[in-house]
């Protein structure tokens, strides 16, 4: 098969990458630095040309309601249009579990990008996917200041990003479905507890506080949402604690 992969430079998306061609598939990563520019649509179209599938794992960095669904609904419909035009007949796109009653910051874009997918004409899948192991390291980054981190209260079921990137090459080999069962992690974690842990592992002497962050989102985040709901659920087998031991650890 032919994949394109948008996003394909991120952290899930370069593992997308390394299944897809483990699996002997032709990708097609669509990034700037392969001269593809996916939300003013410049080299979209050639880059699609005789594509079997799209993967979207497109991501931006954001807690702001309004940037997070200007991004995704404008790189989706922007993905959309030129699939539509070229004639790419499987869209997939990565989401979160649990997200639904989550509609602010972040997951805001997310239920956003989902509806305007849903909308479109394009045959397509939703594949929903807990939170990654590598999210304790993203977030310690981001809320550290000297010895001190700050850990936003979160309840989830967190699973390795290489077989969130595994999962998304099975069913870009499948036909659309519509919504995929989610992904999940096989041990309920809380943020606080794995960033604890990835400091004892590295030897960083650093205190962690968990912290419950106010208003809607940190409701949700504390909430244990995000651990998924009562749709099929397929379980990832790489615990947190073997993910930080094994040698797939990116920094």
């Amino acid at each position: 098969m032919r994949i394109a992969i948008a996003g394909g430079t991120g952290t899930v998306g370069r593992l997308v990458v390394d299944s897809a061609r483990s699996r002997g598939h032709e990708v097609v990563v669509l990034s700037r630095a392969s001269g593809v520019d996916v939300l003013g649509g410049a080299g979209i179209y050639p880059a699609l040309e005789g594509a079997d599938v799209l993967i979207d794992v497109l991501n931006t960095t954001t807690l702001s309601t309004a940037k997070a669904v200007a991004f995704f609904t404008a790189a989706s419909r922007s993905l959309l249009a030129a699939e539509e035009r070229v004639g790419v007949p499987h869209h997939v796109a990565l989401s979160i579990v649990g997200i639904d009653g989550i509609d602010t910051s972040y997951y805001a874009g997310k239920l956003a990008q989902e509806s305007v997918i849903a909308g479109s004409s394009v045959p397509h899948t939703i594949a929903r996917a807990a939170q990654f192991h590598e999210f304790a390291q993203q977030i310690a980054a981001q809320t550290t200041i000297g010895p001190l981190t700050v850990a936003p209260r979160t309840l989830s079921r967190p699973v390795a990003a290489r077989e969130v990137a595994g999962h998304l090459i099975t069913i870009a080999e499948a036909p659309p479905s519509g919504r995929a069962p989610d992904l999940v992690g096989p041990r309920n974690e809380t943020l606080a507890s794995m960033i604890r842990r990835t400091y004892a592992h590295d030897g960083i002497r650093r205190r962690v506080l968990d912290v419950r962050f106010p208003g809607a989102y940190g409701a949700g985040l504390a909430s244990g949402s995000l651990r998924g709901g009562d749709r099929t659920q397929l379980v990832a087998p790489t615990t947190f604690d073997e993910w930080l031991a094994s040698g797939h650890r990116r920094p």
